[in-house]
């Protein structure tokens, strides 16, 4: 059996930096605020080398049942690769760019686009967006189930949208390529929230609860008073929204928590649990509207 595996060398000149992004956006799950930075970048080149092996299958049930295991492994470590590969090469996209040298960008770009027409998750998900429209429904089941076993948080979109007894949560994730060293294992995703009270009651926000999720399904539970520092009240057919930002180990991962609240025009009023419900964090993206 073959097996693809792609190799990314780049070669990095001196930086010179210093482009700051004016205002301030939190990161980190403790939602402490920090400027974002980044460093402008002299020419860098990238190419990218596939590698062929081949590997021989094992015999027997017991062979193919390890086989199988095997398999399902080094799918979606190949699925690991690839998505730093990519990440890899927005970030130097970002930062030809950003150093005006265009013609670098602009090879960048066009491998990006090779990429992306070749990368077996996207084309999978192209393939079952078009299974759903021609009404192809076992079809798009069995397109899902392969994105499942290679990336299952690109089942995912980054965004989400949950409402409880009235209160309306909208979340949008984003890839942050200037603050992520890919090759480093650090990826940073900011996400924007909106919390919109359609109630007839006003209510504040007390606590924060994050469930954050890796590729490897290493969880970490994150609780916190209010968020970015405040503990805001919301008045009926009122909204508040922030940013803030996570950094993730991987490529890709998952978020979903809740808030805690309680109604204020109330003296002793008992305290409930709005939902964020699950959105994903991705160097990938996907096609959904920002908030």
């Amino acid at each position: 059996m073959h097996s693809m595996s792609l190799k990314l060398f780049v070669d990095f000149n001196d930086v010179k930096s210093r482009h700051t992004t004016p205002g301030q956006v939190s990161f980190g799950a403790g939602e402490s605020p920090v400027r974002l930075s980044f460093g402008d970048q002299g020419r860098r080149s990238c190419r990218i080398i596939a590698h062929a092996s081949e590997r021989d299958g094992g015999a027997g049930a017991g062979a193919e049942a390890g086989g199988a295991e095997s398999q399902s492994q080094q799918n979606k470590s190949s699925f690991f690769a690839r998505s730093q590969t990519y990440a890899l090469m927005k970030q130097q996209m970002e930062l030809a760019a950003k150093s005006e040298n265009f013609e670098e960008a602009a090879r960048l770009r066009d491998s990006l686009k090779s990429f992306e027409e070749e990368e077996p998750v996207l084309r999978l998900r192209g393939l079952m967006r078009e299974a759903i429209a021609n009404e192809k429904f076992e079809d798009a089941a069995r397109y899902r189930d392969q994105i499942k076993e290679i990336a299952p948080h690109y089942l995912l979109k980054c965004s989400s949208d949950a409402t409880t007894l009235g209160i309306r949560v909208q979340v949008r994730s984003v890839y942050i390529e200037g603050r992520s060293q890919p090759l480093r294992g650090q990826y940073f995703f900011a996400y924007r929230i909106r919390i919109t009270n359609n109630s007839n009651r006003p209510v504040q926000l007390l606590k924060r609860h994050w469930i954050i999720t890796n590729a490897n399904e290493k969880s970490e539970d994150v609780w916190g008073i209010g968020v970015i520092g405040e503990q805001p009240v919301i008045l009926p057919n009122n909204s508040f929204e922030y940013s803030s930002a996570c950094p993730l180990t991987t490529p890709s991962g998952r978020m979903e928590g809740d808030f805690e609240m309680k109604h204020i025009d109330k003296v002793g009023s008992k305290t409930f649990n709005v939902a964020v419900a699950p959105f994903a964090l991705s160097t990938f993206g996907d096609a959904t509207d920002s908030i």
